[in-house]
């Protein structure tokens, strides 16, 4: 008798959701210098990048962890509130300067950014899924 090996369900990591939130975090950095008329040098944009992506890294990790499927919405919040919090933590820990308004306008732009795609992107499979069974 031949038994089956027993496959455990491993979440599919789905790498290209984190290129995306990296992408869309440095977005968020590129704007932001921008607009303080910050110089966009590679030396400035990565120590002002630095700790928006450990805390989305510690995000993802979360996320993986508990085997969610990283690029919906659920997710998105996990990575979005990690993202500010260990952001904005690490920030201050390192020296770089925070005023509350920044706080304020990082956790707003990253919510729409790092939760926002995955909303659009649900819905525009929802709407390709409900077309196909037409």
């Amino acid at each position: 008798m031949t038994t089956r090996p027993v496959r455990t369900r491993r979440p599919r990591a789905s790498w290209w959701a984190l290129v995306v939130d990296l992408a869309f975090v440095l977005v968020f950095v590129l704007i932001g210098r921008s607009s303080h008329a910050e110089a966009l040098d590679p030396l400035g944009v990565l120590t002002t990048t630095w700790p928006f992506a450990v805390g989305l890294v510690v995000g993802w990790a979360s996320v993986l962890g508990v085997g969610w499927p990283p690029a919906g919405p659920r997710a998105g919040l996990v990575v979005w509130v990690s993202t500010v919090v260990v952001g904005v933590l690490l920030r201050v820990a390192s020296g770089q300067g925070i005023e509350p308004s920044f706080v304020v306008v990082t956790a707003v732009v990253l919510g729409v950014l790092l939760v926002g795609w995955r909303l659009v992107a649900g819905l525009v499979g929802r709407r390709r899924g409900s077309g196909r069974s037409a």
